[in-house]
């Protein structure tokens, strides 16, 4: 097969498509994704290096136009979490199939679940059911297919892994049923990634599936115990009874977590199966990962980014992905990547950008934080006492700011000279905190600006979740009452300049006298 293999990827704006994409193209493939909605796919960064064409899996005419000359597909889409998914999956895989083996496509890569022992009561789970007649429909259809067998998927967005995420950074004491002590094999993403890169350039006539898992064979107990100790969250307290059934359990998991429940439901019901691999044939058809395979705790690390050592815009906004893939992608749920709170604040000034600014990048120190100066104080006097560095810290220059710097009890992390400038929080504090402050120019009105404000909290444990909602009735004093000081310190500063100028003006504009002259005797 040449070089320059010409791929489909479907489900280019869920987890696992909106991660292979750009790593097909950086491998060097021409890359073509399939999507609903091109729109979806407008503002993500590898967008402009791929083609992206509008379709339907269940239209026959869209799949044959999507799959004209493509030698190799990736199906990438289930519908897990609508009404009838079985029944959907079928259709869309059936569909698939026809229109690839017309196409004259080389071979097809699927992504499934394990194929796990069934469990007590011997059928599999409608989830692991539906993924086992895909991956048979589409290795029936004709074309060569290459099926990979994935238990839970490590890395911020795989609905499996925001399970584990939430509950055991919510639940620091839980009953749980019988399935916690059964036995899966998890992969690191990245892993997944690799193996599924691989498979754009083994031998055409390859027709069948591959078990992949992380070297590590554990419980969901052990998984949330390890979970809990990589995120650095005290040792929870595990109970399993077995009157909890899959329906129940997926009900408490739906009022736990931010996970939809139609989501949940099937996850968990696939839970009473044991997962892991029967073989690793794998390894004669493509080479394990640089490195290695990842093992639990290290693949968990990778999906707890710190996003002190990121640019904070990539976890909660839809502008930019620093492309790890263990992070979240702007097209993951919004659900995914854990939990984030926000306040935010916006205030447009009659005031010029410049002078917004300056107020801006004079805060805190002896000017203080434009609001309830006692409240600032009073959190600075806690801080010290739990042994925090409190507000004592002040500020190194009245005027200018740099990266890196300590200012009160929070650290310069950028600087955007007359826009941006963002502050983390090393308070004592139960998670992470931001405070990014904006500055932008009116374009519609002369003279005028805008000021944006955002808090941001990402909460460690239950503690972390306790702490926000303790202070939330709190913030319309402290942050509202800061964008508004702040607003008016602008303005002010503006009305002085204005007024100085005006001033400035009228003496210059009156008679002088003439030199050497006796005016006024």
């Amino acid at each position: 097969m040449a070089d320059q293999t010409r791929v489909l990827v479907t489900g280019a704006t869920g987890y696992i498509g909106g991660r292979l994409a750009p790593r097909l193209i950086e491998a060097g493939h021409r890359v073509r994704c399939v999507t609903r909605s091109v729109n979806r796919l407008r503002d993500v960064p590898w967008a402009a290096r791929a083609e992206i064409v509008e379709g339907d899996l269940l239209k026959p005419e869209d799949m044959r136009a999507a799959l004209d000359g493509v030698d190799v597909a990736y199906y990438l889409v289930h519908s897990l979490g609508s009404g009838d998914f079985e029944r959907t999956d079928r259709r869309a895989a059936q569909t698939f199939a026809a229109a690839a083996l017309r196409a004259g496509v080389k071979r097809i890569v699927y992504l499934g679940g394990p194929a796990p022992h069934t469990g007590p009561g011997g059928g599999l789970s409608p989830h692991l059911r539906s993924r086992e007649e895909v991956g048979a429909i589409l290795t029936a259809s004709g074309v060569p297919t290459v099926t990979l067998r994935a238990a839970v998927i490590i890395g911020s967005g795989s609905a499996s892994f925001e399970m584990l995420r939430y509950l055991t950074e919510r639940l620091p004491v839980m009953v749980t049923p019988r399935w916690v002590d059964n036995r899966i094999q998890p992969i690191a993403v990245r892993d997944v990634l690799h193996y599924l890169v691989a498979f754009a350039s083994v031998p055409e006539d390859l027709n069948r599936s591959f078990d992949i898992g992380g070297p590590d064979v554990l419980t969901y107990r052990d998984m949330m115990h390890r979970y809990a100790r990589v995120a650095g969250l005290t040792p929870r307290v595990i109970m399993g009874v077995r009157t909890l059934s899959p329906w129940l359990s997926s009900q408490w998991v739906g009022l736990v977590t931010p996970v939809p429940g139609a989501l949940a439901k099937p996850l968990v019901a696939s839970l009473v199966h044991e997962a892991v691999c029967h073989e690793h044939d794998i390894e004669a058809y493509a080479a394990p990962p640089p490195g290695g395979l990842k093992g639990f705790d290290e693949a968990v690390a990778l999906a707890l980014v710190k996003i002190r050592d990121a640019d904070v815009e990539t976890r909660w906004s839809n502008a930019t992905w620093t492309g790890a893939p263990a992070e979240p992608l702007p097209t993951d749920p919004d659900w995914s990547g854990g939990s984030v709170y926000l306040d935010n604040r916006t205030k447009l000034v009659d005031a010029p950008a410049s002078a917004l600014w300056s107020v801006v990048t004079g805060i805190g120190g002896e000017t203080g934080w434009y609001s309830y100066p006692l409240a600032w104080a009073l959190r600075g006097w806690f801080d010290r006492l739990i042994g925090g560095v409190g507000l004592r810290r002040g500020r190194r220059d009245p005027v200018a700011l740099y990266v890196g710097e300590a200012l009160d009890f929070w650290r310069v992390e950028e600087v955007e000279p007359g826009h941006l400038l963002r502050l983390r929080a090393e308070m004592r504090l139960p998670g992470q905190a931001w405070l990014e402050l904006r500055v932008t120019r009116d374009p519609a009105r002369s003279g005028h600006s805008r000021y944006d404000q955002r808090a941001v909290f990402i909460p460690h444990g239950l503690a972390g979740h306790a702490y926000w909602w303790a202070i939330v009735p709190f913030h319309a004093l402290i942050f509202g009452g800061m964008a508004r000081n702040i607003a008016r310190a602008a303005e002010r500063s503006a009305d002085q300049s204005r007024q100085s100028a005006w001033a400035s003006m009228s003496t210059s504009s009156r008679p002088q006298a003439p030199s050497g002259s006796l005016s006024g005797l």
